[in-house]
């Protein structure tokens, strides 16, 4: 056993209280942002900026519970403000990955593909 387990469970290391992401979609909006932060599609203080906005708006957590949904938020408005996702599409993209989480069998995996469209009659895959 190392010295960060007990009883066979990994240990956080002191200091540090829990996970820095409590869900999955939070880490991967995370590497979304620094991917494209290295693509070159905005800087870190348009960065900073963006999130502060969001971050200061009325009914924001004191706790800070709701910070990845401000992150999210502020990424969102980021890239309509540059033009490169429109909120619209942006939307119906998020609508069309719920649709086919719903219309997926527990345990299998969520493609897009399952989205059986705002009408149940399918669509096309969106990219």
């Amino acid at each position: 056993m190392s010295p960060h387990e007990v009883n066979g469970a990994a240990e956080l290391p002191a200091g540090v209280d829990a996970p820095v992401f409590a869900e999955p979609w939070q880490a991967e909006a995370f590497a979304m942002t620094v991917a494209l932060h290295d693509k070159g599609l905005f800087s870190w203080s348009e960065w900073a900026q963006a999130l502060s906005a969001q971050v200061k708006k009325p009914g924001a957590a004191s706790d800070g519970h709701d910070y990845y949904e401000h992150w999210l938020a502020a990424l969102e408005s980021l890239l309509a403000s540059k033009g490169l996702a429109a909120r619209p599409d942006v939307d119906a993209m998020a609508a069309a990955w719920e649709r086919a989480a719903h219309a997926t069998p527990h345990g299998k995996p969520i493609l897009l593909e399952n989205d059986p469209g705002p009408t149940g009659q399918g669509h096309d895959q969106m990219t």
